[in-house]
């Protein structure tokens, strides 16, 4: 069985001058939901063995607050991954997909059209989580995908599992 996570990047500061988007840092928000994101995974079974991140500094810093909470994840910062879109993807996580559990955590609109793609392909195991996703990705949002067969990386194989949203483990609906 192979398993794979699709993450945004929690809340960030707004952009302003002086701060480059590439810069951009986690809000207090952003950190505490990353954190809280890690532990519904790990609470769910679904820590991963192996993450890919953008190496955009809100991507590193979700990262940070991931692998502070899971454990024996090996991190890969990926340059490319920073506003890829479908094809980039497809690329990082087949050339990644030994991992049983791989976690990808990334920018929107790319990851968002990643996960539409795999759940097109795909499916859904639970129709109420692909209307989530169909909906929107925000900040902080995981994709879990799971593929019966533990073969190379095809997405036809993955079947959308759960959609997480931060805004569901906390009181607000701040995105």
């Amino acid at each position: 069985m192979k398993r794979l996570i699709l993450m945004r990047h929690a809340k960030t500061e707004p952009w302003s001058e002086g701060v480059d988007d590439f810069g951009r840092a986690l809000t207090p928000q952003g950190h505490s939901d990353a954190k809280r994101m890690a532990e519904e995974l790990v609470a769910l079974g679904w820590g991963p063995e192996r993450i890919l991140v953008s190496s955009a500094r809100r991507a590193r810093e979700t990262c940070s607050e991931v692998a502070a909470v899971v454990t024996g994840e090996k991190v890969r910062p990926m340059e490319s991954l920073y506003l890829t879109g479908v094809r980039g993807l497809n690329e990082a996580v087949t050339q990644n997909d030994q991992a049983s559990t791989l976690m990808v955590i990334g920018h929107n609109p790319g990851l968002h059209d990643f996960a539409l793609a795999i759940l097109r392909e795909g499916g859904a195991a639970d129709h109420q989580a692909s209307l989530r996703l169909n909906e929107k990705f925000p900040t902080s949002c995981a994709a879990l995908f799971e593929a019966e067969r533990d073969d190379t990386f095809v997405p036809a194989q993955f079947r959308l599992m759960h959609i997480l949203r931060a805004k569901d483990f906390r009181d607000g609906d701040a995105d």
